[in-house]
């Protein structure tokens, strides 16, 4: 395998909206390099980047795929990535470790809700970005309208590289205004000839030649003083500005393209070559702790793994960037995470599912590992003697949940180590058995993603699972004060059991004095895990009972926290006092005085006016602007809180609060709405009061 030199190695994501084309021009990107001798089309289900079962069966991406090409001694590794949102994380786990975003825009759309939403996570890695106005030889294209969209949503950065001559079934010529030259191509595409840029197109080639020229010029000062000097920048200039504007995200070309005609393909190549950045061009990578590691062959080795897969006759496999020094067959690293000691006994670079072997890989790299023992995804690995940890991706929280229960039984403890395995490939996944609801919750980024699970679960693992509506983890609290008391007694020959306890409970607010009318003679604060406080206070006088029972008390207090008498439902924010009681001198024990506890704390808490209280999760919906009142009815119908709007381009963003209670199946709902072009985020805000009513019919059926 031919060993590239670190400067020669890029690396770019392919994003985009689902139908933009990205698999399509990964294929065509490959097959143009002459690494494949045939282009495989998603109907045919033969490409190299859409190679699993579920992508042949939906007809679209659902994995991030890895793949390399070589064009002209640059090899451009390649990640190609899904185009919906519920697939999110693989699309964040590929931004962390590219060095240039290629951001695919359909002809026919332009700008759309996915678009939007991807730029927001390529801003977060401050990732170089490219755009590629895909599909121009569509009926419907508009290559300008959709550049105007662009530089709509995204800045004057958006700058145009090229544009084509003609449109939709007659698209065979690209002017180019770096080289200003016009391509013309086969009808078959492939390789084009050059030829002059026709007499009626000059002027606006001049015009928008200028303007790239501008652009280039603004970003160095040297560049700028040749610009004013010569009034014009030669075309080596120009590539050197554009890649310093790119490196500080103040300019993103636009090329045109289609992927599926292989034409424009090469000259894009071509320019990811021989301007995007490469790794050892880009800021050093950050440390946990603060710190800088540069990209360089020279350094210590240091590894990122960015992506786990687990194969089901291969292992796992383990994806990593080299970001510092030379990885070569049989390198000892040490996991930071684990402090264990892994070897790289071989190493593979990827073509889809194919593996090619390689004996090492340089800075700036990306390459796969099988059967690593201790290693997931975000652990770094590094020589012994260069400890470092570098930053992890921050993967966006689950936004919808469900129930999740096998219909056999007898697969519970199967289930269970097959979702720890999905979870370690996919981190936007997490999975938890609720001892406060009794079920087993699945959580995901949209209801695609959670069927997804359930696809892999009955495929790959042979477990049958149905998914069901989960249960609402309330809590319950109080609104007043009260009093109560409780006496335990018990007699069935020898020693009883004897307690009785006298208890007051009122509301907790955080910062709150103590008690005025009890004398506190001992105070608990304890956080619980659940959330909220309990406060419990010993204001015990003349010692009516011993000072050993008081834990046994506040056990018993706990116990009924954990099963509120209202729903079962955990309670929270409460203050307890303990004033008074008797004890027996033979039959006072401590189980007595836990029971003769939890039974006073039932019998206050029913009296202090007791409240409900539910989730709340702040939701942002991004929805086009035509779309917004339907989509705003639908809140309101969830009794969600409207709490502002704001414009981004053609769309608007809703900010709302809304009971995790009315979120189930909103995903789908959104999606039916908005014809799958809307898209939300949501997280836990806090727990306030259900309304009367919905207590009522709560308390009712429990």
């Amino acid at each position: 395998m031919k060993l590239y030199d670190d400067k020669y190695i890029k690396n770019i994501v392919l994003l985009g909206s689902v139908k933009s084309g990205k698999t399509t021009l990964a294929e065509t990107m490959v097959f143009e390099a002459g690494l494949s001798n045939r282009r495989g089309t998603i109907e045919d289900k033969n490409t190299i980047s859409d190679f699993h079962e579920i992508e042949h069966e939906r007809g679209n991406s659902v994995y991030a795929t890895l793949l390399h090409t070589d064009w002209r001694d640059y090899k451009i590794n390649i990640i190609d990535t899904p185009g919906l949102d519920d697939f999110v994380g693989e699309v964040v786990s590929a931004l962390r470790v590219a060095d240039t975003a290629v951001m695919l825009v359909n002809a026919q759309y332009g700008v759309e809700v996915g678009t939007e939403l991807t730029w927001s996570y390529l801003e977060r890695y401050a990732t170089p970005a490219i755009f590629a106005v895909n599909q121009v030889d569509h009926p419907k294209s508009d290559y300008f309208k959709a550049v105007a969209s662009i530089q709509e949503s995204f800045g004057p950065g958006a700058i145009v590289m090229q544009y084509p001559l003609s449109e939709g079934e007659n698209f065979d010529c690209i002017i180019d205004l770096l080289k200003m030259t016009m391509y013309k191509f086969p009808p078959e595409g492939g390789k084009p000839e050059k030829q002059e840029i026709p007499a009626g197109e000059k002027e606006r080639a001049a015009e928008l030649h200028n303007q790239l020229v501008e652009k280039a010029a603004e970003n160095d000062e040297e560049l700028m003083e040749l610009y004013f000097e010569k009034g014009s920048l030669d075309e080596d200039e120009m590539r050197k500005g554009l890649k310093i504007g790119m490196l500080n995200r103040e300019v993103y070309p636009i090329f045109c393209l289609s992927a599926k005609r292989n034409m424009g393909s090469g000259r894009m190549m071509g320019f990811i070559d021989n301007v995007a950045p490469s790794a050892t061009e880009m800021p050093p990578e950050k440390t946990v702790d603060g710190n800088e590691l540069p990209c360089d062959p020279a350094g210590p080795p240091v590894i990122f793994v960015f992506r786990t897969l687990v194969e089901q006759f291969l292992g796992k496999i383990t994806f990593f960037k080299v970001c510092s020094g030379v990885v070569s067959e049989g390198t000892d690293l040490v996991n930071n995470a684990t402090g264990e000691t892994e070897r790289l006994n071989q190493l593979f670079i990827m073509a889809g599912k194919n593996r090619q072997p390689v004996t090492k890989l340089v800075a700036g790299d990306l390459g796969t590992t099988l059967k690593m023992k201790g290693t997931k995804t975000n652990h770094t690995l590094h020589s012994k003697d260069f400890p470092v940890a570098l930053k992890p991706i921050e993967f966006p929280e689950p936004r919808i949940r469900t129930a999740v229960v096998t219909t056999d039984k007898k697969d519970d403890e199967k289930l269970g180590e097959a979702l720890r395995e999905i979870q370690a490939e996919d981190p936007t996944i997490r999975a938890e058995l609720s001892p406060e609801l009794k079920q087993l919750i699945l959580w995901g980024q949209g209801e695609l993603h959670l069927n997804l699970v359930r696809w892999r679960l009955e495929k790959s693992y042979g477990i049958k699972v149905d998914f069901v509506e989960p249960r609402i983890p309330y809590r319950e609290t109080i609104r007043k004060g009260a009093t109560a008391m409780y006496r335990h007694k018990k007699q069935s020959g020898g020693a009883g059991q004897f307690a009785e306890v006298h208890l007051r409970v009122e509301p907790y607010e955080e910062g709150m004095p103590d008690p005025s009318d009890f004398t506190v003679r001992g105070k608990d604060e304890i956080a619980l895990p659940w959330g909220g406080k309990l406060v419990f206070y010993n204001c015990i006088v003349g010692g009516v009972i011993d000072a050993k029972y008081l834990p046994s008390i506040l056990k018993g207090v706990m116990e009924k926290m954990q099963e509120g008498p209202m729903t079962g439902s955990y309670v929270r924010d409460v203050r307890v006092m303990v004033f008074d009681g008797k004890m027996h001198a033979v039959d006072s024990n401590d189980i007595s005085f836990k029971i003769a506890g939890s039974q006073a704390f039932k019998e206050a808490f029913r009296n202090a006016n007791p409240q409900i209280l539910e989730p709340l999760y702040d939701m942002e919906i991004l929805v086009p602007e035509e779309l917004m009142g339907d989509v705003m009815s639908d809140l309101q119908s969830r009794r969600s809180m409207i709490q502002g709007m704001e414009s981004q381009g053609r769309y608007q963003l809703i900010r709302a609060v809304t009971p995790l209670a009315e979120q189930h199946r909103y995903s789908t709902t959104l999606k039916s709405l908005t014809q799958g072009r809307a898209s939300f985020r949501c997280h836990f805000r806090e727990y306030a009061p259900v309304p009367h009513e919905i207590q009522q019919k709560l308390t009712a059926s429990a």
